[in-house]
Order: structure tokens, then C-alpha cells, then sequence
């Protein structure tokens, strides 16, 4: 009787034995380490990953231990490379665009370009409320609404702001001839009259501009410098410098080395961009590879730095499209679309004498690019935009979703860098839009010209470091201008720390 007692004893307190021994009722361990966030988990549109090399150009997943690992790289998640919580989004503006461009000033307003084409011009929507609604602020023609006129025809809309001053430019080609300045001090609620630049070569295409502060400014403290495409490789980009606020410009010239006369190979550009220490960049192919072309005295002369012979351009519709920007430190960063079909990125630290190695910065699984644009925060903070395709519509891939919603097609991506001086950068990077709303489903559209991409996007910051990208949703034959922007993640000015929230966006706000 006392051993059935004994075992009578053992079977009703086994369950509590077990689990304090790790049964059924123990509690699960609290998901650790760097790539878990209070926010929760990763969004499917979200990635973590390392950039791929010369010799191994495949995007490695950070947040998988064994790839890290098999790449040999020492994981530093720290400071400038935490991680942050990252989702990206878009909003609609109900506007039509073509060839985006952005720009944001001082007070939070977003400006982006609608295209209007011959008889209205371009006019410029603005949002005031960080893309949530819009409003167009013209210039409208005959001087209404607060105008001063515009001239009738617009071929290339392109919009720029002064960081320097504030100023919101306006900076339209006509006629593949003229191109007229326009600008406004208070946030697109005035503009000036038009000033038409001083050009002799035709056509006159592809225009950029931008400013830098200079000794040489004989009116406020920035010269303002364009550059255009000839259409010719042997004459190469042609340039021209404004040192009153843009009223009046010199004669165009050489926007490269002298000596290099008849001996570019190609006329065709990025966008300018200025630097704080009064630097002015261009980014244009040389003869041996991408390159940037620098000017330190205003833009009068140009110097010549090719970034590698490693890495070449894409032999299409961005054979000419080296994308340039400058940080707060003054250091340069550039990225292209290579003969792969993906974007690669590399900075220099020197005015451009000399430049890291080429570094392959698209997400996992993204297989095809185009449209390479960036934008520089502080030092050594960096967002690249590009579009990206994942499954080709034409190309036989798993184009359906269980509901028979199509997955392929191409997306809007921002890489974003906190660090990009470090061993092993981290990326954060974002699709904008859901598999499932495709942009555009063109199966070529990034190596040619699609819908309201035209020939380019762009991508800027605002003051508090959060990044917007301007893109077209081509899908549905409306050309929408749609604004790209992270609903939250790490700020790219300013302390390191997490943006606040925004609300979601999405094809619900599409209004075309």
C-alpha cells in the first residue's frame, strides 16, 4: 500500500514538476537583438542588408547570421549603424507629372512639378501638411492668382531649392532653345517675372541647376550654375554661372576640362549639385567610366574624376545618368545604374580626387533598376532612389497573389545610409508601394523612357532629415505624381534618432 501511495503522490505533482522543468506552460523567451523593434516586426517591404562588392554583387541580408557570416563580415550595430524601425509609403497628389523633380523648403512645404506642356506651361503643386493634400501655386499665365506670367510652353519641368537661401527656383526649358528662370521667396505665393538664360548652343536639353555659396555672388552670397546637354558627346555638357540671384547669366561654357575639348564621350548629365564649402558637382560619364566633374572656383572651370573602371554604366536609357549630391561635411556621393542593371553608390571624401570602392546597394531580390537619383544629409548620411523590379510582367515569373492581384512590375525604393563611411554600411532599404500596386508594368521600364518618369526622379530631404522621393504611377495610364516618404525611420539630419510617425498611405490616395 505504501508504494501505490508513493506513486499515487508522484502523479499529481509530476505537472507542476514539469513545468518548472520547461513543459507545456513554461513561457516563451522575449524575441532579442538588434533586428527586433518595439514598433514590431519587420514590414515585408522593409529590408536590412549589406551592400554587394566588385567581386560579390549580391545584396547580403543582415539580418541572417549565416549570410553575414559567409560574407566575412563583422557586424557593427552601433551608433551610426543602428538599426531603426523603417517603413516607407507614398501618397497621391492628384496631378499629373513627368520627369519629377522635387524640392522642400525651410518651412516644411513640399514642391513638386506638374507638367502641362504646350499652352499652359509647368505649374508647380505644393503641400503643406507633409504630402497628406495639394494645391497648385502656379506661376499662372497672364499674372493671375499672385503670378507674374509664365511663357507658354514647357518641355522639361524641373524645380530646385536654394538650401542656402530658401529660394524656390523654377527652371524650365522651351523649345529645346530657351530657358526661362523663374523664382519665388515665399513659398511658391509670388514668383518673379521670368529671366531667360544666356545660351548659343541648341539644342538645349537635359538642364540642372543649382547654388552654392561664393566670393564671387555680386548679389546675396550664392552663385547659381546650370549646365545642359548639346546633344553632342564631342561637345559635351555646356554650363553657365549667375552671380546676381539668377537675373542675369554669362556666356555658356565648357562644363568639363578644357583640354578635353572633342574628346567627351558623352553630352549628356545628372543634376548639379552644390556643397556648402562652395564646390559644385556634375555627374557625366567620362571616356573610362562614371564620373563626377567638379568646380571650385564658381563654375568657371571644371575638373574631370572618374569614379572606377570597375564598375561601367548601363549601356540604355541611363548610359549618361551619374547621380551626384554633397553632405554637410562637404563629402561627395555618387551612385549609377551599372551594365548589371543595378544602382551602385561610392563617395569620395576629397572633393572627388579620390573615391571609395563601388558598392551594389539595391535590396534583396530586387533584379532589375533604373532612374538613380540621391540626396546627402550629414556627414555620411545618404538616401538613394531608384526604381526597381522584382518579376517582369512579361518575363513568365509568379505574377499573381492568391486573390489573382498582379505582384510584378516595378516599385519605388529608397536606400537609406546613417553611416556610409563605415567597413560594412548598413542599408535600411523601402519599397513605397505594395507588390501588389505596381508603379508601372512596362517590362523594360527601367531601361527606357516609361510614362511620367520621362528621363528622371529625384529625391530631397527636409529639415528634419526625413527623406521623400518623387515618382509617377504609370500603372493605370494616369501618370499621377505620387510622393514616396518614410512613415517612419532613422532622421538623416540632425541627432540619430527615430522620425516620427506618419500615416499610411497607398493606392487609396491615388486621385487621377
Amino acid at each position: 500500500m505504501r508504494s501505490v501511495a508513493l506513486l499515487l503522490t508522484l502523479l499529481l505533482i509530476a505537472p507542476a514538476i514539469s513545468g518548472c522543468f520547461g513543459g507545456d506552460d513554461a513561457p516563451e523567451p522575449e524575441p532579442e537583438g538588434p533586428f527586433v523593434f518595439d514598433q514590431g516586426a519587420i514590414p515585408t517591404t522593409t529590408w536590412y542588408h549589406y551592400p554587394g562588392t566588385v567581386g560579390s554583387p549580391g545584396a547580403i541580408d543582415a539580418t541572417d547570421s549565416a549570410a553575414v557570416a559567409a560574407a566575412n563580415i563583422t557586424q557593427n550595430l552601433t551608433d551610426g549603424s543602428t538599426p531603426f524601425f523603417t517603413q516607407g509609403t507614398y501618397y497621391g497628389t492628384g496631378f499629373d507629372t513627368f520627369e519629377p523633380t522635387i524640392g522642400v523648403t525651410g518651412s516644411g512645404a513640399i514642391f513638386f512639378t506638374n507638367w502641362n506642356g504646350l499652352g499652359d506651361g509647368t505649374h508647380i503643386i505644393r503641400s503643406r501638411d507633409q504630402g497628406q493634400t495639394w494645391e497648385d501655386v502656379g506661376p499662372f499665365l497672364g499674372g493671375g492668382d499672385g503670378g507674374s506670367g509664365q511663357t507658354q510652353n514647357s518641355n522639361d519641368p524641373y524645380i530646385y531649392v536654394d538650401k542656402f537661401t530658401d529660394r524656390l527656383v523654377k527652371f524650365d526649358m522651351h523649345a529645346l532653345a530657351v530657358i526661362n528662370v523663374e523664382y519665388s521667396n515665399n513659398d511658391g505665393e509670388t514668383w518673379s517675372t521670368p529671366f531667360p538664360t544666356h545660351g548659343y548652343a541648341v539644342p538645349q536639353d537635359h538642364q540642372s541647376i543649382a547654388s552654392m555659396p561664393h566670393p564671387n555672388a555680386i548679389v546675396g552670397e550664392v552663385v547659381y550654375v546650370y549646365c545642359i546637354n548639346t546633344g553632342s558627346p564631342a561637345a559635351g555638357a555646356q554650363c553657365s554661372r549667375s552671380l546676381d540671384g539668377g537675373h542675369t547669366w554669362d556666356a555658356q561654357q565648357f562644363g568639363y576640362p578644357t583640354e578635353s575639348f572633342g574628346n567627351q564621350c558623352s553630352g549628356l548629365h545628372g543634376h548639379v549639385a552644390g556643397g556648402s564649402d562652395g564646390s559644385i558637382y556634375r555627374g557625366n560619364p567620362s571616356c573610362e567610366g562614371p564620373a563626377v566633374y567638379a568646380s571650385h572656383d564658381g563654375g568657371y572651370t571644371w575638373s574631370e574624376h572618374t569614379i572606377t573602371t570597375e564598375v561601367g554604366m548601363q549601356q540604355g536609357w541611363h548610359a549618361h545618368e551619374v547621380a551626384v549630391a554633397v553632405d554637410e561635411g562637404g563629402a561627395v556621393h555618387a551612385t549609377w545604374i551599372s551594365n548589371d542593371q543595378m544602382p551602385w553608390y561610392a563617395y569620395s571624401r576629397d572633393q572627388g580626387m579620390t573615391w571609395s570602392q563601388p558598392m551594389m546597394v539595391a535590396a534583396p531580390g530586387v533584379t532589375e533598376t533604373g532612374f538613380p537619383t540621391i540626396f546627402a544629409g550629414d556627414e555620411g548620411r545618404v538616401v538613394i532612389g531608384y526604381i526597381g523590379e522584382v518579376n517582369d510582367c512579361e518575363g513568365g515569373g509568379n505574377n499573381t497573389t492568391e486573390d489573382n492581384s498582379s505582384t510584378c512590375g516595378w516599385g519605388g525604393y529608397m536606400a537609406v545610409m546613417t553611416d556610409a563611411f563605415a567597413e560594412n554600411p548598413l542599408i535600411t532599404s523601402v519599397v513605397v508601394n505594395m507588390p501588389e500596386d505596381a508603379l508601372d508594368i512596362t517590362s523594360d521600364c527601367g531601361n527606357v523612357r516609361c510614362g511620367g518618369f520621362g528621363d528622371f526622379i529625384d529625391v530631397e530631404l527636409d529639415d528634419e532629415g526625413r527623406p521623400w522621393i518623387a515618382l509617377a504611377h504609370n500603372a493605370a495610364g494616369t501618370e499621377e505624381a505620387v510622393i514616396g516618404t518614410l512613415m517612419t525611420g532613422p532622421a538623416l539630419y540632425g541627432e540619430l534618432v527615430q522620425l516620427p510617425d506618419l500615416p499610411a498611405g497607398g493606392s487609396s490616395t491615388l486621385k487621377m
